[in-house]
């Protein structure tokens, strides 16, 4: 299964919201779906810190997975990516967006989470988006892991609602909620 075996079309408003724990299996996922598309440009959105072997580790472990004829955009600015880029995008990982407002006060961080869900809902391209769910484990003792965790949710939350396919990656599988679930009034 690839984004054609979906009836997912490229140059198509089509949200695809991918979530899950860490290591579930998520980041392969969204790239076996986005595999065919040539024009995609991938977002990896994280700081680059070359300090961090484990974090080399893993973004290399990430890079040698892509294709190459992708177009990769390392950035912590979406809201400016998502203006400038047109076409197919793959955004991995919808954390860093929340950890690059994470010290912004609530007023401001709605501000930037409406304007990024204003963005996401105009695109006329094919946009897979990835999701870390953190809320289901330890929690945090400091205010800042707890204020990541309810803004990570409340975002993914908004994703879901203006994504047409919607899965959870757990355990090296990927589940279609949007077929098992029903949404829950607000």
């Amino acid at each position: 299964m690839n984004a054609n075996a979906l009836g997912i079309n490229e140059n198509s408003s089509h949200i695809v919201f991918i979530t899950g724990g860490t290591k579930s299996g998520k980041s392969e996922f969204a790239e076996y779906l986005a595999k065919k598309v040539k024009t995609l440009s991938y977002v990896a959105l994280s700081e680059n810190n070359l300090d961090d072997k484990e974090w080399q580790d893993k973004i290399n472990l990430h890079r040698k997975r892509r294709p190459k004829y992708w177009k990769l955009i390392e950035t912590t600015d979406l809201i400016n990516t998502l203006r400038k880029v047109q076409g197919p995008l793959l955004i991995d990982s919808i954390g860093g967006f929340v950890m690059k407002s994470i010290g912004k006060e609530q007023n401001e961080w709605s501000t930037k989470m409406n304007s990024l869900i204003s963005l996401l809902i105009r695109r006329k391209s094919l946009t897979i988006i990835v999701g870390e769910q953190v809320g289901w484990s330890l929690v945090s003792e400091y205010k800042i892991g707890n204020t990541y965790i309810e803004r990570i949710g409340e975002l993914q939350k908004r994703i879901t609602k203006i994504a047409k396919d919607n899965w959870l990656a757990i355990n090296g599988r990927a589940i279609k909620i949007d077929e098992i679930s029903i949404e829950i009034p607000t």
